[in-house]
C-alpha cells in the first residue's frame, strides 16, 4: 500500500511567479480555499520562515468551518517548499509532511506535490488528490490573473 500521494502540474509561468503564488499569504488564502471555500485573510496567520507555525480557518459552503495548523519546515526559493499541516489542530504532533518542488520545464514550471499518507485508505487518498488538484486549479486562475 502506498504511504504517499503525488500530484504534478505544469504551469505556463516562470518558476519565481509560481513560487510567489504558492507562498504569498494573500495568494495562499485564495488557492487553499479554492472557488468553493473561503479562507478570510483575518483568519490566516502566515509568517513564512522555517520553524514558524501557520493557522487558517476555512469557511465551508455548508456554513461550517475547518481549522488548520501547519509548520514551515524548508523554504528554498524558488525550488522547494516543505511544510506540515493538519485539519485537527488539537493534535499538533500529528502534522502531515507536504513537499512541493518546482522545476523549470519547456514552456513553464512543473510543480510536484507529495504528501505522506501512512495508514490512509485508498478512498481518502483519492479525496486528497482531488483536493490538491482543486488547489492547483485555483493556482492556475491566480497565475492567469497576475501573470
Amino acid at each position: 500500500m502506498n504511504d504517499q500521494i503525488t500530484v504534478t502540474r505544469t504551469f505556463a509561468a516562470p518558476r519565481e511567479l509560481v513560487w510567489d503564488v504558492l507562498t504569498t499569504r494573500e495568494h495562499f488564502a485564495v488557492w487553499f480555499g479554492t472557488e468553493a471555500v473561503d479562507v478570510p485573510l483575518e483568519t490566516l496567520e502566515w509568517d513564512l520562515a522555517v520553524g514558524n507555525r501557520w493557522t487558517a480557518v476555512m469557511h465551508l459552503p455548508d456554513g461550517t468551518t475547518k481549522s488548520w495548523l501547519g509548520e514551515f519546515v524548508e523554504i528554498d526559493r524558488p525550488s522547494r517548499f516543505v511544510f506540515r499541516l493538519t485539519d485537527e489542530p488539537e493534535n499538533p504532533d500529528d502534522l502531515a509532511p507536504v513537499t512541493v518542488e518546482l522545476a523549470d520545464v519547456d514552456g513553464g514550471t512543473e510543480l510536484t506535490l507529495t504528501q505522506a499518507t501512512p495508514g490512509w485508505s485508498d478512498e481518502n487518498r483519492q479525496a486528497l488528490i482531488g483536493g490538491y488538484n482543486a488547489f492547483l486549479d485555483s493556482m492556475q486562475r491566480i497565475l492567469d490573473r497576475v501573470g
